[in-house]
């Protein structure tokens, strides 16, 4: 069934969120149209100021156009609840410093914890395990995938919802990948490889099988 012209845009930066720059060609083929109507709904976007382009030159042939989303692209995708949200963080730190917010950190991970152990419960397998933190982590908005890689998987998130917050104190970040730990038990290593606060397109998380 063809998309309608709305929901088409909706796919497309869906898509150039997820996946990071992409041809005309190849979005395209994720959204059942012609590279021609792909190309004007890139002006489009565009000339409102969501898209940007960039020509690649590759191996073989003329260079390639490869369309992105630019930042004001991007906040279609929003922090949830944002300017509360740094305000609430920079309240609790205005009345019970910085060890408040630590100890607000803590409660939030041990709260998280337990309803991410008892969703793992179930998974016996790294597999298992890695595919079940997934599905969380979609359902709470990090537009989440894995990838399988030699002795493990990619945990990509490509979204942030608690990006403000995250930017105004690491300590989230620091949180979420000891929660990672936790819920994918001692026979696993998590790495963080690329971070959405510091500069990245997405976080994405290297997860290994320790050597036995």
């Amino acid at each position: 069934m063809k998309l309608s012209d709305e929901k088409t845009i909706e796919r497309l930066l869906y898509l150039l969120k997820t996946r990071g720059p992409q041809t005309a060609v190849a979005l395209s083929e994720n959204v059942g149209t012609t590279s021609v109507a792909v190309r004007q709904h890139m002006e489009k976007l565009a000339q409102k100021g969501l898209v940007e382009s960039e020509d690649r030159r590759e191996s073989v042939g003329r260079p390639k156009k490869y369309w992105q989303l630019t930042a004001k692209g991007d906040q279609k995708f929003p922090d949830r609840h944002s300017d509360l949200t740094l305000e609430m963080i920079n309240s609790i730190v205005d009345v019970f410093g910085e060890e408040g917010l630590d100890q607000l950190i803590a409660k939030r991970e041990k709260r998280s914890f337990k309803t991410y152990d008892e969703r793992l419960s179930g998974a016996s397998t790294l597999k298992q395990k890695v595919t079940t933190l997934a599905n969380i982590r979609e359902q709470e908005g990090y537009m989440a995938e894995i990838e399988p890689v030699d002795g493990g998987f990619l945990l990509h998130e490509n979204h942030c919802p608690i990006c403000v917050a995250a930017t105004a104190c690491q300590g989230f970040c620091r949180s979420e990948l000891k929660l990672f730990e936790q819920v994918l038990g001692e026979d696993a290593t998590v790495t963080r490889e690329n971070h959405i606060v510091s500069g990245a397109r997405r976080c994405t998380y290297r997860i290994v099988e320790k050597a036995s």
